[in-house]
């Protein structure tokens, strides 16, 4: 299956020029709102056509959340910096009124994709809660139980900025840091993920574990294509 991977947006349209024909999926790895210069209604309204991209290509097109989107949606209960006050009303409206077309994980076989990163270390403090055993059941995969997470209160369980973010323990899979997942990567995933800019798209695996960053810092019209 032919996948295109898009970086983070934060309210760029060059995602437009992507010939959605070729492509048996389209995922869109996060933020994509807040950019430092561009106006409020810029940021909005390539969200809303975002929104109606998937909406026209439901099975196609797969809108990972982001810390950004994550602290619209869920307002007041995360922080996160380089915000719009000014849009937090509308933004937190549009994301709840289209709360299905957004997931916090997509998964492929062994490959993997959030917005920010799995490492080992939080995925073991996470897998030692106890309704996670009891979600296995329904939900094998690590994607439908990260998602499903999300919908529930347990959800504080993902959005968790480590110390590499200016928060606290260890970073979830909306902030995880490159350090943190370059370092201690999940074990028997290859991940894709964005959050952490870097200079050009990158892989880095250590024995039967990967991550691709592909949040470019200046998008010069690449995108990361797999056929998975």
């Amino acid at each position: 299956m032919k996948h295109i991977f898009i970086g983070d947006l934060h309210g760029e349209d060059f995602w437009k020029e992507i010939n959605v024909r070729k492509y048996e999926k389209l995922v869109f790895v996060g933020d994509y709102a807040d950019h430092k210069t561009y106006s409020d209604f810029k940021l909005f309204k390539n969200l809303q056509d975002l929104i109606r991209f998937k909406l026209r290509h439901p099975d196609k097109v797969i809108l990972i959340l982001g810390n950004h989107e994550v602290f619209y949606k869920y307002f007041p209960q995360f922080q996160c910096s380089d915000t719009r006050p000014t849009m937090q009303k509308d933004l937190t409206r549009l994301l709840n009124r289209h709360k299905d077309c957004f997931q916090v994980a997509y998964q492929r076989g062994n490959y993997i994709v959030t917005h920010a990163g799995i490492t080992n270390a939080w995925y073991a403090d996470f897998a030692r809660f106890p309704f996670l055993e009891k979600m296995k059941q329904e939900y094998p995969t690590l994607a439908d139980q990260l998602n499903k997470v999300d919908q529930g209160s347990e959800r504080y369980l993902l959005h968790t900025a480590g110390h590499a973010r200016y928060g606290y323990g260890k970073g979830g899979i909306t902030w995880a840091d490159k350090s943190e997942t370059s370092t201690d990567m999940l074990a028997g995933y290859h991940q894709i993920v964005g959050h952490t800019v870097v200079p050009e798209i990158e892989t880095i695996r250590n024995g039967d574990a990967s991550v691709t960053y592909i949040n470019v810092a200046k998008h010069n019209g690449t995108f990361y294509e797999l056929d998975i």
